[in-house]
């Protein structure tokens, strides 16, 4: 299996060195060349595996020069801290049912595949005998989950990024409170899609990137989306096992675009997802883009501060990797829409509108903070169960695609331990804290606090960078 770029021009690249390499030299996302396929056969032979088992059987078709017994002991490694099941599911009404992804280290989705990655770049690494530094932005969770990943590691160095007074307190105490060598947090003064563009800038300066090692651990990171792909294959598994051939739809938090892309794999791969339904939050440009066909990222200034945090994007990495499937894998198709992008603020689909949901199967929703404030009261009062802010996004617009005959599985993004401040204001119960935890949250915390300058952050990764 080789790899491409979204905008063509990048040489064909093995799984290893398209997951060191990031962004793709031409700025693009690197995508299979082909996607491979399972058959129905497969899909009931895997019904007996367990989530490691599955998980290598899965990346097995794309990381095709990783040997077989060494992708193993990296699965199995990766899933190591979970619970024995790994992904449970759990019904909250007849209606619909969580697909369980927040049992890792940090309490989020993002484990899911942050583990995996861990391994798998500390092992491209060691067979290359080089270094790696990580630039990366988060919103909130994919800093935590990466940075747990690879704290301690010898040849890897993470320069995270995250915009000031943007996380919740949990989400800042799991990255700020670590005081390993190797981690670097950077905290902006600005939003995410500031600290994603300072990035993109200097992903996107070649010379600079080869000088000083550096990679991504984002959801552009083509180890991320393929490790998500198997809970995709997991969840559809638990939710048919009474047998037969059975769609389901599954609904996804999405501000990034990366988890909802990786469910998009799944389905071209071959497995029976009937609807993708994207959830947004009020920074809703993507639900507007599925709903008009039109794409208009909004400005730092216009990207609201919600309570579902994670999801306070205006800029989806991830899409280029849909927009390239959308235009037929035309990268020149792709890198005009960009074009167009810089220069008018905006591209335009109209014209394949009904293809998002005819073709692809995707449809969106937006919730707002007192949908999700609702949501969660709901949930709790009718289950006991205690949801997320991003989940909450979920169920609520998962209640607008049921369909009879088909199984809603909603993606939980993270425990609700994370965003205490809003299951407090909206169910008024206090949560329990671990004793880790809490000394978690109690430990100084180490922070680099930085303008929104692309000169000042080379300079800082200049000084720090491993060689």
């Amino acid at each position: 299996m080789q790899y491409i770029s979204t905008r063509g021009g990048m040489t064909p690249m093995p799984y290893c060195e398209t997951l060191l390499e990031g962004l793709a030299p031409d700025g693009g996302l690197a995508v299979p060349e082909t996607m491979p396929t399972v058959d129905g056969e497969t899909l009931e032979r895997w019904r007996a595996l367990t989530y490691p088992q599955l998980a290598t059987e899965v990346l097995a078709l794309f990381a095709t020069d990783i040997p077989r017994v060494d992708l193993a002991r990296m699965t199995a490694a990766a899933y190591e801290p979970f619970p024995e099941e790994v992904v449970p599911l759990r019904s909250i009404d007849d209606d619909l049912t969580l697909v369980g992804l927040s049992e890792g280290p940090t309490l989020a989705f993002k484990d899911m595949a942050m583990q995996f990655l861990g391994q798998v770049v500390e092992y491209a690494l060691e067979r290359k005998g080089s270094v790696l530094n990580i630039l990366g932005a988060t919103s909130g969770d994919t800093g935590s989950a990466a940075e747990h990943a690879l704290r301690g590691k010898d040849r890897i160095s993470v320069f995270m990024l995250s915009p000031k007074g943007r996380m919740s307190a949990f989400q800042r105490a799991q990255m700020f409170s670590l005081d390993d060598e190797n981690i670097h947090n950077i905290v902006v003064d600005g939003v995410f899609d500031d600290c994603q563009n300072l990035v993109k800038h200097l992903a996107g300066d070649l010379d600079f990137k080869r000088a000083q090692h550096l990679g991504a651990v984002n959801s552009i990171n083509l180890a991320r989306i393929t490790a998500q792909v198997v809970y995709y294959f997991w969840a559809w598994l638990r939710a048919t096992d009474a047998g037969g051939w059975t769609e389901v739809s599954f609904t996804v938090p999405s501000g990034n675009f990366g988890n909802i892309l990786s469910g998009f794999f799944a389905k071209q791969m071959g497995l029976p997802i009937r609807r993708l339904v994207l959830a947004a939050n009020e920074n809703n440009v993507l639900d507007e883009f599925f709903r008009t066909g039109v794409y208009r990222p909004r400005s730092a200034a216009q990207t609201l501060a919600t309570s579902s945090p994670s999801m306070d994007i205006s800029k989806a990495s991830n899409l280029e990797r849909f927009i390239f499937e959308l235009v037929g894998r035309d990268a020149a198709r792709v890198v005009s829409a960009w074009q167009e992008l810089d220069t008018q603020g905006y591209f335009d689909f109209t014209a394949d509108l009904e293809r998002f949901v005819e073709e692809f199967g995707i449809v969106s929703g937006t919730s707002t903070h007192a949908d999700r404030l609702a949501t969660i009261k709901a949930v709790y009062d009718a289950s006991g169960d205690i949801v997320d802010p991003h989940t909450a996004d979920g169920v609520k617009v998962a209640r607008e695609y049921l369909e009879p005959g088909v199984p809603m599985l909603v993606l939980e993004t993270a425990k609700p331990q994370k965003f205490a401040e809003t299951i407090r204001e909206a169910i008024g119960v206090e949560l329990e804290y671990s004793s880790e935890l809490r000394a978690m949250l109690d430990a100084p915390q180490r922070t680099t606090e930085m303008a929104d300058d692309e000169h000042e952050l080379r300079a800082f990764i200049e000084a720090k960078a491993l060689r």
